[in-house]
């Protein structure tokens, strides 16, 4: 199974890349964890908000086809560790490929919040995105831990 961030932003500052590559290395091969990085679509003073995220909604969409897809939205589900390891379990028996979609400055397009099976709040706070996906990389990688008895999780 893939588990797939899929992100809008790119040209990551070099401490985001080099956190989510440390995790995603760790990744066994029967559960790798990717990267797409969809292109922020250019904000100025007057530019038209709701047409660039339908733009980058369609992007997320057609690089989610085929997967579950998972929003990371505040009026999301709150998961804490043990509940993650469970839903990865879930999902791995699924068979299907995860996306989990992470928005741009705007959040995400309605579009992919309708295209949504589930939806998760990583925490009631605004984060920054690029440190969003170092947060999702670790905390995926915990999950995996705990259900394969791996001591990087301990309690």
């Amino acid at each position: 199974m893939k588990l797939k961030l899929i992100a809008v932003g790119t040209k990551m500052p070099k401490w985001v890349t080099e956190g989510f590559t440390e995790y995603q290395r760790r990744f066994p091969r029967d559960l790798s964890l990717q990267l797409v990085e969809i292109p922020a679509g250019k904000r100025g003073k007057n530019a038209d908000i709701p047409r660039i995220l339908e733009k980058e909604g369609e992007a997320m969409l057609a690089a989610a086809q085929g997967c579950h897809i998972v929003t990371l939205d505040i009026p999301g589900k709150p998961w804490d560790t043990p509940q993650l390891a469970k839903q990865l379990t879930r999902w791995q028996l699924d068979g299907r490929d995860v996306a989990i979609m992470i928005g741009g400055p705007e959040g995400l397009a309605p579009a992919v919040k309708q295209a949504a099976e589930q939806s998760w709040s990583l925490s009631n706070l605004t984060m920054p995105h690029p440190m969003v996906r170092i947060v999702m990389a670790e905390s995926l990688y915990r999950a995996w831990s705990i259900n394969n008895n791996h001591p990087y999780h301990r309690e």
